[in-house]
């Protein structure tokens, strides 16, 4: 296991306050050994005019899942987990229903941890594949 303490995704689910996560209607729904799972509604919020999944909205699918996995893997009381560089290839396009984000580990370093993120249609089909750079630091005044 990777994390540093044991996580559900109902602890993740749980996270206080309105942020773009919430605003999207991102939801945990696995955490694995070393991977995190997340879904997203393909809906007016996370739609663009044309009527179909907006590539920023499976950008921030992505970031959130690197970044909150990045957050479980490091010890809270000393570190902060920052999104560096995310890159994104939107394969296929999605109407309707919701999309899964998979992040697996790439490089889990001092300083930085690269994640894999792909992103699933209801049929399976992949629509996204992402990278996310996470930089780990120093959390002020610890």
């Amino acid at each position: 296991m990777i994390w540093f303490k044991e996580f559900d995704a109902e602890m993740l689910n749980a996270r206080p306050g309105e942020h773009m996560g919430t605003l999207l209607g991102i939801r945990f729904s696995r955490v694995g050994d070393d991977e995190l799972e997340a879904t997203m509604p393909v809906d007016d919020r996370t739609r663009q005019p044309a009527g179909i999944l907006h590539g920023g909205a499976s950008v921030v699918l992505a970031e959130t899942l690197g970044s909150v996995a990045s957050a479980m893997c490091i010890d809270p009381e000393k570190y902060l987990a920052v999104g560096l560089e995310v890159n994104a290839n939107h394969l296929r396009p999605v109407k309707s229903g919701k999309v899964t984000g998979i992040c697996k580990i790439v490089h889990r370093g001092a300083k930085t941890h690269v994640w894999d993120i792909r992103i699933f249609d209801e049929r399976g089909k992949t629509n996204c594949i992402s990278r996310l750079t996470v930089a780990i630091i120093p959390k002020p005044g610890a």
